[in-house]
């Protein structure tokens, strides 16, 4: 892969993955999680906390009826695009958070 195909699938230059690479600028939160998302590895394994590349396949795999469900719904989305990637996973964390404060009133 190219430093020009990389930055292109992560909407950034190519001199700032080269950058990276030369470890003159680290990359911010999201751009790891960008990268992560686009070689379809969890953010552990890309900074070097655990061996296990397939963590975030399996995660995908558990939820591929609920992948399969936003397809089929919204046929022109692409699911593998790291960005829409970033933003489910946003969207779902506010509906859990809010569900777990809504449970704590309840209490």
């Amino acid at each position: 892969m190219t430093q020009k195909e990389l930055a292109k699938a992560l909407n950034s230059s190519e001199s700032t993955i080269g950058m990276y690479e030369r470890g003159e600028r680290e990359p911010n939160f999201e751009t790891v999680g960008k990268i992560a998302s686009y070689f379809g590895v969890s953010v552990d394994f890309l900074l070097g906390h655990t061996n296990d590349s397939t963590q975030t396949q399996r995660i995908v795999q558990d939820y591929s009826p609920f992948l399969k469900a936003i397809k089929e719904k919204y046929p022109g989305v692409n699911i593998d695009d790291p960005e829409v990637q970033r933003k489910l996973m946003k969207a779902i964390d506010l509906v859990l958070e809010d569900y777990a404060e809504k449970q704590k009133r309840q209490q």
